[in-house]
């Protein structure tokens, strides 16, 4: 694969939540971690919404003269490719969707009322990051995670600053792109963790089948933090699918 590989990370953490996945595949293809608004040490300015971020993503491209892209995206990062791939499909090369989903919440909007009630409600009552941080990882992690998965997601939670994550739980809230799904006409994986409560598996393999052609890795034993959990398995089954475009 020629295009490089863009990057998008999860809401409680910056793009070194791949730093396991990056150092088992930079080698072989170039990647490109995109941080969201306050994520990475970037400043928390602009609009922090999925358009507004698709669109800064390809006028990152267009500054480095790059036509086409791929595109990894996790939980909302997995969401804003997809918005991405939805507001200009003609700059995607392909999609690899991880522990992600194509709608958040249901139709009258109550359900994301009330949790973002509930991941604020801590937070307005004074709990520090760090302090949230603590119970962070183990609420998602699967049985069998990699020893260094919990330190590092509690570790990269602590350090985002609390701003940013509201601003991206305000932002998470608002995503619908189910009936896009069927419009998706670039190779495109699906990696799921097999305990994953955020993402669960049954609604992985339901948005696999809208999209045409796609394909989707069950990772066993894993939560929503696959990459994290399962480095060596999640970089196999980037670099099968990669190795496989034209």
């Amino acid at each position: 694969m020629s295009a490089p590989l863009v990057l998008f990370s999860g809401v409680g953490s910056d793009c070194r939540m791949f730093a396991p996945v990056i150092d088992r595949l930079k080698a072989d293809y170039p990647m490109i971690p995109w941080d969201m608004p306050g994520y990475g040490g970037k400043p928390l300015d602009g609009q922090f919404t999925f358009a507004g971020m698709a669109d800064s993503v390809i006028e990152d491209l267009d500054k480095a003269g790059i036509a086409k892209a791929a595109f990894l995206g996790h939980s909302i990062g997995g969401m804003l490719a997809q918005e991405v791939a939805a507001r200009h499909p003609g700059r995607v090369a392909a999609l690899i969707l991880s522990g992600t989903t194509p709608v958040f919440g249901s139709p009258d909007g109550e359900f994301q009322k009330q949790f973002l009630a509930a991941r604020l409600a801590p937070l307005d009552q004074g709990v520090t990051m760090p302090e949230l941080a603590q119970s962070f990882a183990k609420d998602l992690l699967g049985s069998n995670p990699d020893p260094e998965a919990g330190p590092t997601a509690t570790k990269l939670m602590s350090e985002l600053p609390e701003q940013s994550y509201r601003a991206g739980l305000t932002c998470l809230v608002t995503f619908n792109r189910r009936e896009e799904l069927a419009r998706i006409a670039v190779p495109t994986l699906l990696i799921a963790g097999e305990q994953d409560t955020n993402a669960p598996l049954k609604t992985m393999q339901r948005m696999a089948e809208k999209i045409r052609g796609a394909r989707i890795e069950t990772l066993p034993e894993t939560g929503h933090l696959a990459p994290l959990e399962c480095p060596c398995r999640f970089a196999k089954a980037v670099r099968r699918f990669l190795n496989d475009l034209p």
